[in-house]
């Protein structure tokens, strides 16, 4: 910071106060100095006007000490002054420049504004906290080192159900935390709160402040997210579901209405043998969809826990492009060769949804489907590209039982996907990326450490 006074260090100079006292100094003592002279140089002179002239020089000598003394601790008062309030917080005064005292008054000016501007800066990063805080569903609770509270969040105060006035200075066993200060540092944990009760997950850690030890307790509802996503999954199944189960059920019932209607009449038409195979057949038509259906859903619903092994992707999409079932209507599926590349995984189930995503790509494309596989990063990813319409915009496609093919079930791109998640991966579903027309399928991986070697 710039000082409009110069440093007596770079100037050479004496500091103006160090003159002002050795400057009063000097003429505190001239008096007496000069009495004391001519008392040298006229030693003869008689004892009457020796004495009044000792008694002159002390009259002087303290007339001038007191005068010293008013310009040396007057504006140390003013120093002393400046010092008190930042003491007491007081970062709004400020002393005139100038002065004897100019340097040091300066940098004291200078370190009550940075004070002042650091209190601001606080008291906004204070207030900002206290919102953010305010603002989170998180209940936040920190304790000292005796694990007593001395900070609580409004949702703190939901889940304690009481005032923040009633909670401070309470020790954790007290409000019924001190179980969760306890055990691993992040985990999910059943516990019942005085304002509510559930699955939560808790995450503490040590904290040190001032010289002194605490901890942070963050306990989050994870209860409620799961069941608000778990109400909407449940939405989105039903409305599939009531779809799905009303597009069979409406013939069903409209041609055993027509049926009944037929057979009611006396006498039965010639042709009631025909229209009675007929309808049946429409019955049990719409009837082994429904069942088709259902066999699907409860696919989706069971499926078992993977039982991994070594698999090399190389091996597993050379098996997969060679089943009939993968390429209907003759679609020529073409692997492009790469390097043995090793995951951890479940055959059969890998081999289910790569069976999946390549049907999916010989019913939309028009000529050739091609298969890669390469390795990025801790990933083995495995690319299904065709030259179709390419995906729909939708954000359904892995909806179970949305499909937008006529007679598709819904399920592949589901299963694909559930079954990728099982293993640590994921299926995604993309327009391909080189300007052509088409969709491009990707199934990832975790790598094994061994196949970096290969």
């Amino acid at each position: 910071m710039p000082t409009t006074d110069p440093s007596p260090a770079r100037t050479g100079r004496m500091p103006r106060f160090e003159r002002r006292v050795l400057g009063g100094s000097l003429v505190v003592a001239a008096p007496a100095l000069l009495a004391l002279l001519l008392l040298v140089v006229q030693p003869t002179q008689e004892s009457t006007l020796r004495w009044t002239l000792l008694a002159g020089a002390v009259a002087i000598t303290v007339a001038l000490a007191r005068w010293q003394y008013r310009r040396v601790v007057f504006p140390l008062y003013t120093l002393a002054g400046l010092l008190e309030a930042l003491r007491e917080g007081d970062y709004s005064l400020r002393g005139v420049q100038g002065g004897v005292l100019g340097d040091v008054v300066y940098d004291i000016n200078a370190l009550a504004e940075r004070l002042q501007k650091e209190r601001l800066e606080f008291e906004e990063s204070a207030h900002l906290l206290g919102k953010t805080l305010a603002a989170l569903d998180s209940a936040v609770f920190v304790f000292d080192e005796q694990h007593r509270l001395r900070l609580v969040n409004p949702a703190g105060q939901r889940l304690l159900d009481a005032e923040r006035h009633r909670l401070f200075g309470l020790s954790a066993a007290e409000l019924g935390l001190a179980g969760l200060l306890e055990g691993a540092p992040d985990r999910v944990a059943l516990h019942t709160f005085p304002g509510r009760s559930g699955r939560f997950q808790v995450r503490h850690a040590a904290l040190r402040s001032g010289g002194r030890g605490g901890w942070l307790l963050v306990v989050n509802d994870v209860g409620r997210v799961l069941r608000e996503e778990e109400r909407a999954a449940w939405q989105r199944l039903l409305r599939v579901l009531g779809h799905e189960v009303n597009n069979s059920l409406a013939p069903i019932q409209s041609m055993a209405g027509t049926l009944a209607t037929l057979a009611a009449r006396d006498p039965l038409p010639d042709d009631w043998r025909e229209d009675f195979r007929s309808g049946l057949d429409v019955i049990g038509n719409r009837a082994g969809a429904l069942a088709r259906f259902l066999t699907g859903y409860g696919t989706l619903a069971r499926l078992p826990v993977p039982q991994r092994g070594p698999l090399d992707v190389r091996e597993l999409v050379g098996k997969v492009v060679r089943l009939p079932l993968a390429h209907p209507g003759d679609r020529q599926v073409t692997p492009e060769e790469g390097a043995p590349l090793l995951v951890e995984g479940d055959a059969d189930q890998l081999e289910q949804a790569l069976i999946n995503l390549v049907r999916n790509a010989t019913e939309a494309a028009t000529g050739e489907v091609r298969v890669r596989w390469r390795r990025r990063g801790e990933r083995a990813v495995i690319e299904i590209e065709d030259d179709g319409p390419g995906p729909p915009p939708s954000e359904n496609l892995f909806i179970p039982f949305f499909t937008t093919k006529p007679g598709g079930s819904g399920i592949g791109l589901a299963l694909a996907r559930q079954i990728a998640e099982a293993h640590d991966g994921g299926v995604t579903l993309t327009a391909r990326d080189d300007g052509k027309p088409g969709a491009l399928a990707c199934l990832w991986l975790p790598t094994r450490p061994e196949s970096a070697s290969l």
